[in-house]
């Protein structure tokens, strides 16, 4: 077996279950923006009385806080993670809610004063605004427009209206039409560097939205490309963005 059908193998049997990147280490590297989102969720959930957590994935990074409030919930959809954020969560004491991540989100009006989330998929701002309570928060880091394009272009070739999407100021306004004041919004670009074709792999079977469908022996031709690319290269580059969006519901007329 030679090096690509080596390193095609080790990205294919890789476990892709959680949100933990960790498998990547020495394979792929991305920067992280600035501001800390799980450092700063932390000082949040400190002063919370009651949070959810939308698309916690396998809870890694909720479980990064050292304290959670009295009430605390996570939701996601996915069954492995599901089970995963389980395992992690409940011995601390947050209720793990198995969501379709389509609305309705099953809590009562105002049940939540502080609702969380980090990369969600889709973002249904109404639902959001619904179960905070008056003077609730919404923080959450956001993935941002064309995020990692030049691998999935690299696959899928030319995505000019998907570029258009997750855009921070496009999500800001659908925020605020839905009842919810902005007090903050950041965005940062970042470098990621992908060392072999391992890493692909697993990336693109963790990560299954990037390029929808993705198998190893439908997508061999442009592994073996890429592959290729890389030895000769060097690592191939690509970018992130995020923004980090914070959101207040206002008092009802309140909004200006």
């Amino acid at each position: 077996m030679g090096a690509f059908e080596e390193l095609i193998e080790e990205g294919r049997a890789a476990d892709v279950t959680g949100w933990d990147f960790s498998w990547l280490n020495g394979r792929a590297a991305e920067e992280r923006p600035g501001w800390g989102y799980a450092r700063l969720l932390a000082e949040r959930l400190r002063s919370a009385s009651a949070s959810l957590d939308i698309q916690t994935g396998g809870g890694e990074v909720l479980a990064e806080a050292e304290s959670f409030p009295p009430v605390a919930v996570a939701t996601e959809s996915w069954p492995p993670n599901v089970a995963h954020a389980t395992r992690l969560l409940h011995p601390r004491g947050v209720a793990i809610v198995a969501d379709p991540d389509e609305p309705p989100l099953p809590f009562a009006d105002g049940a939540f004063d502080l609702v969380t989330s980090r990369h969600p998929a889709t973002i249904w701002w109404e639902e959001i605004a619904r179960v905070l309570q008056t003077d609730g928060t919404y923080f959450a880091q956001h993935v941002g427009p064309a995020s990692a394009f030049e691998l999935i272009e690299f696959f899928l070739g030319p995505q000019p209206e998907a570029r258009q999407g997750r855009r921070p100021e496009v999500e800001a306004a659908a925020a605020q039409a839905a009842g919810l004041e902005i007090i903050d919004l950041r965005t940062a670009t970042l470098r990621i560097e992908i060392r072999d074709i391992a890493a692909v792999v697993y990336l693109l079977r963790k990560v299954i939205w990037w390029v929808p469908g993705f198998t190893v022996d439908a997508h061999l031709d442009r592994l073996r490309d890429l592959h290729r690319r890389i030895e000769a290269d060097g690592p191939f580059i690509a970018h992130s963005t995020r923004h980090l969006i914070e959101a207040r519901k206002p008092a009802s007329g309140a909004l200006t």
